[in-house]
């Protein structure tokens, strides 16, 4: 089963204090060690969205097929400085499974 992530997050003022340079080095960080890893078995797009939303700045999208890998990203993203510094707050985490029903009406047989 193909599942899809929805991630809203808030970058918090202590993120917008360091300077541009700084948060792409960041981002850099985040592509190496928190999504590199999981390249294999998971799709991770960011979308900005603090100019539509008032409740959330920012969402990642993820993809996958193997949730083990999906949960492994998660705690990979929780041991990293953006929470440990406080610079992200995970506003909340959506999941459902692509064409759900399809797959329950071909295993109904």
């Amino acid at each position: 089963m193909k599942y899809g992530i929805v991630i809203r997050y808030e970058f918090a003022p202590a993120w917008l204090r360091l300077t541009r340079d700084e948060r792409n080095a960041q981002g850099q960080v985040f592509q190496k060690e928190i999504v590199a890893p999981f390249a294999d078995r998971l799709s991770v797009r960011h979308f900005d969205a603090e100019a539509f939303n008032a409740g959330f700045s920012d969402f990642l999208f993820v993809e996958t097929d193997d949730l083990n890998a999906y949960y492994y990203f998660i705690e990979r993203l929780r041991d990293s400085d953006f929470i440990a510094h406080e610079w992200v707050r995970i506003d909340d985490i959506t999941i459902g499974i692509q064409d759900g029903f399809k797959e329950y009406e071909n295993d109904r047989g």
